[in-house]
């Protein structure tokens, strides 16, 4: 039998009608490519947020590796998982690039036509703990009795803090305080704008690459904690799409994860000079110095997988995460969530 917490914070199919409405807005995605080559077979992918950490499938967009897979991509950002799934099993995009536990979420709420992951990305947490004030020798006690702008409460990017906090022998609950109230992507902005004295002053925030060295850039905050390398290998973000879509399209998928896997390799073979020159025209208002840094700082700590395979130990320790977190109550199938017949053939 499925269950599910009843205070889940993941509303997918209370919001599908909603997103319904939106469709354009969901179309509105950076890095979107389009050609009229009528040969090419069309294919929309939703990712969650536009990152230099996913830089292995921007160089398979910019080495042109999907064109000669024989896919015509569209990409559109969803800025968040729960919209990203959303597009997903609305069938506004054909794959979703996103953290897993959202398939793992509309499982359990009973969705027929789930989402199914076929390919893993990145194995370590993209994500760094920011201070606002600079910290020659940091240590996660120093949290205790502070204030932090998290992410998204039933998100990877916030389990994945409580559960480093939980390592440490610090409640995230009791020990300090965690605010998970601001939409995604804008916690930098929040945490920038605040000044001594306001509600929402925070002491440390939690940031993806490359709002984390932006802030150090401008000497409004600094890099003191790498979540990805004190949280350990985790299976951070994953492809899925739709059990139908799989049933009806493994040969475009086999093509896609083809296309991803040229991707990874590049990246396990060039530079970070050579990968942020690669992928600088995705990020056209950062600098190449400062992609160059990003990447190069992610490769330092393993973030890319060498290949696509999601393994069922990497699943596990991904509910092992759910169950910590308190957004899972029981352990749902390995073969029902993930299939590896294309990431499998392609390594």
């Amino acid at each position: 039998m499925r269950h599910i917490k009843k205070h889940m914070h993941f509303k997918i199919l209370s919001t599908v009608l909603i997103a319904a409405l939106l469709l354009p807005s969901l179309l509105c995605g950076c890095g979107q490519k389009s050609t009229n080559d009528s040969d090419l077979t069309k294919v929309t992918l939703n990712e969650v947020a536009h990152s230099i950490f996913y830089a292995p499938m921007y160089v398979a967009i910019e080495e042109g590796y999907f064109t000669d897979e024989g896919i015509n991509l569209e990409l559109v950002t969803g800025y968040g998982a729960d919209k990203t799934m959303t597009a997903l099993l609305t069938g506004e995009a054909d794959i979703g690039f996103m953290g897993s536990e959202a398939s793992i979420y509309t499982y359990l709420q009973g969705a027929q036509d789930y989402a199914v992951n076929f390919a893993q990305l990145t194995q370590r947490a993209g994500n760094f703990l920011v201070s606002r004030t600079p910290i020659d020798d940091f240590h996660w006690d120093m949290l205790k009795g502070t204030y932090v702008l998290g992410g998204r409460k039933g998100g990877m990017p916030q389990m994945v803090f409580e559960y480093i906090l939980k390592m440490n022998n610090i409640d995230p609950d009791t020990d300090l305080t965690i605010d998970t109230s601001i939409d995604f992507g804008s916690t930098a902005a929040a945490f920038a704008g605040a000044r001594e004295g306001d509600a929402g002053y925070a002491d440390f925030t939690v940031e993806f690459e490359p709002h984390a060295t932006s802030l150090e850039t401008q000497q409004t905050g600094y890099i003191v904690a790498s979540l990805g390398v004190d949280s350990g290998y985790v299976p951070y973000t994953a492809f899925s799409a739709r059990k139908s879509y799989i049933d009806e399209h493994p040969e475009v998928l086999l093509a896609f994860t083809k296309a991803l896997q040229k991707g990874m390799d590049y990246v396990a073979s060039h530079s970070a000079d050579e990968i942020a020159s690669v992928i600088k025209p995705q990020f056209p208002e950062t600098e190449l110095d400062t992609i160059t840094t990003i990447v190069a700082r992610y490769q330092a700590q393993d973030t890319w997988k060498k290949d696509l395979v999601f393994t069922e130990d990497s699943f596990m320790l991904l509910q092992n995460i759910l169950l910590e977190a308190g957004e899972l109550e029981n352990y749902v199938p390995y073969e029902d969530l993930v299939n590896n017949t294309f990431s499998e053939q392609v390594n």
